[in-house]
């Protein structure tokens, strides 16, 4: 009989993404990855310089591919995220990240969806869409 458990706490990868505003990128990211890991992987987002609000571009271009991150709130990033990550995915957040020994870091370059319309924002979703994929096979690969 297959195992069918829900893996333990311990046994779960964590990745924080981290982009300036936590508006756009890593939002997107954090969508992506919660929507096709599931509970495989926990997921968290943050930003250097937190906005107050989602950019509703990015909301908009997500609900168009089914992920409802309408609720989202943009979140300040701390040490104890990064601490308490695996691994930490920057995207465009410079030095002000926190680097701890023992963390797999990542560098996505991917444009800054900020002040971009829908149209602009699609090819930026996708993108990240790919790269997540890419990182569930990675982390997280379905048993």
């Amino acid at each position: 009989m297959p195992d069918t458990a829900v893996p333990s706490a311990a046994s779960v990868p964590s990745v924080l993404f981290v982009c300036v505003h936590n508006a756009g990128r890593s939002q997107m990211a954090a969508a992506f990855l919660t929507h096709l890991a599931g509970d495989r992987v926990r997921v968290r987002s943050a930003g250097s310089a937190p906005a107050d609000v989602v950019n509703p571009a990015v909301v908009d271009a997500m609900a168009e591919v089914g992920v409802d991150i309408a609720a989202e709130v943009p979140k300040v990033l701390t040490a104890e995220a990064v601490q308490a990550s695996d691994v930490v995915i920057t995207m465009g957040c410079g030095d002000t990240c926190p680097v701890f020994p023992g963390k797999r870091y990542l560098d996505w370059e991917l444009p800054d969806p900020a002040g971009r319309g829908v149209e602009a924002v699609r090819p930026i979703r996708d993108e990240i869409e790919k790269r997540v994929r890419g990182l569930v096979d990675d982390i997280a690969p379905v048993a």
